[in-house]
């Protein structure tokens, strides 16, 4: 650490920081993924849903190994390629195309926006053949596989319990699953703390590396790191997105408690599969999916597919704006430090 001049230092502080923000802002777009059926619903108000949720967040700490962080610190851009800069862009990127999806209450997803990000600085500096194509193809392919499962776990859920429960009053099972409904919240939660926090772990690992702070890419991530990044995810939760809320909570299909557990239920064993695989996916897709899979089991007229589509364009979007953003920033980040 003594080799690194204090100007360098003081630009690696201001990157930790500017990634937290970047891992608030995840919580707070993305508190929708966690507490949107929950709250349309009525099983929780509005307070005690982000509260609820953030909690999960959190202690998801304790429960997932980091195997999504060292796709995203190590598996992503040739080892040597990242630097300040390429950091800088890949946030900077990542951050605003967050802040344009959250003014316009479109569920986009943070974590392809900061691969996207992270894509772009690298083209920027050192042109694609600084990418590793093997940890790209398995972060685009869980685009379209993390929804698509989703979608296929919401629906069979869906028509499981309809089949199981065909003989139960309506407002029996309406009073058992809003209990229900607070496990699969609670298990949805976990699933995107462990695996979205890890996203920015693993970018502040990448910097770490970059500038000799950690010495050997076998090393795990300090403790901190990890510490700091789960906390400002769960923070970011607390707040929440509202716009977002009723989009994902009533405007793609009506939920009732049933179908919010069905939608939970199938998203949070997604994201616990990708998670275990260290696949860094979309939160969002997976819920998104799920949504509409319990919809379309009940009947196909349920799911407004036009705000479907909407978010499906946002989804394509995602990596290819983040990415010039990130690469404008990589730009202008050369002459600022």
């Amino acid at each position: 650490m003594e080799n690194i001049p204090q100007t360098a230092l003081w630009v690696i502080i201001l990157l930790v920081f500017l990634a937290l923000a970047f891992d608030f802002m995840n919580g707070f777009h993305d508190a929708a993924n966690s507490i949107a059926t929950v709250v349309s619903t009525g099983v929780l108000r509005p307070g005690q849903a982000v509260l609820f949720a953030a909690f999960f967040n959190v202690v998801a700490i304790f429960i997932f190994h980091l195997s999504v962080a060292a796709t995203v610190g190590k598996g992503i851009v040739q080892p040597g390629v990242v630097d300040v800069h390429v950091v800088f862009g890949a946030l900077i990127g990542a951050i605003s195309w967050n802040l344009i999806t959250w003014y316009y209450g479109i569920p986009s997803s943070s974590s392809h926006a900061l691969i996207g990000g992270i894509v772009g600085a690298v083209i920027g500096k050192a042109g694609t053949d600084a990418l590793l194509s093997a940890g790209i193809l398995k972060t685009v392919l869980f685009i379209f596989v993390s929804p698509a499962l989703g979608f296929l776990l919401g629906s069979l859920m869906m028509l499981i319990v309809a089949w199981l429960f065909r003989r139960t009053s309506p407002s029996r099972v309406d009073g058992w699953f809003r209990r229900l409904q607070l496990l699969s919240a609670g298990a949805y939660s976990l699933g995107h703390g462990g695996n979205d926090a890890q996203k920015t772990i693993g970018i502040i690992w990448m910097l770490l590396i970059a500038t000799g702070y950690v010495t050997s890419v076998d090393k795990a991530p300090p403790t901190w790191v990890v510490a700091a990044c789960y906390l400002a995810i769960g923070l970011g939760t607390m707040f929440g997105g509202w716009r977002i809320v009723k989009t994902m909570g009533q405007r793609i299909t009506k939920l009732k408690p049933v179908g919010g557990f069905c939608a939970e239920t199938g998203g949070a064993m997604t994201l616990f599969l990708a998670t275990a695989l260290g696949v860094p996916v979309s939160t969002t897709h997976t819920i998104t999916g799920a949504i509409v899979g319990v919809g379309s089991a009940q009947r196909a007229s349920a799911v407004r597919w036009g705000v479907a589509g909407n978010i499906v364009w946002a989804w394509i979007f995602t990596i290819p704006a983040s990415a010039f953003v990130a690469i404008v920033a990589y730009w202008v980040s050369l002459g600022l430090f």
